[in-house]
């Protein structure tokens, strides 16, 4: 079982999220590059080989992935309404967890690569 370093997952969701809003103003589109460079912060971090990289770094993308699709479920219905805003946000919060575990496995798995352990 991998104990989790959360001082690390907390910086590196802070960087996610503040790093994708500033991607995002820029290049729309590309927020996903913020979620790769914070994870692959987090993965080089915790250390301690690709597992405990990939684990922290999925950690982070997860729950990135969950406070982006609340802010959307937010914005969502106050804009299309309730019903269609709803049923956007349970099919995106699936897809985004999906997506975004994934990448921040990838991520952290590299940072834990980068730092060598």
């Amino acid at each position: 079982m991998v104990e989790v370093k959360w001082t690390p997952v907390i910086i590196g969701l802070v960087i996610a999220i503040i790093l994708a809003l500033i991607i995002e103003m820029i290049l729309p589109g590309w927020g996903i590059i913020a979620y790769l460079i914070a994870t692959i912060y987090v993965g080089y971090t915790v250390g301690g080989g690709y597992t405990n990289g990939a684990i922290h770094g999925a950690l982070v993308g997860v729950v990135a992935s969950i406070i982006a699709a609340i802010l959307a479920l937010i914005i969502g219905t106050a804009i299309a309404g309730l019903a269609a805003g709803l049923a956007a946000g349970i099919i995106g919060v699936i897809i985004g967890v999906i997506i975004y575990g994934i990448i921040g496995a990838i991520g952290g798995a590299i940072g834990a690569a980068i730092k060598g352990e």
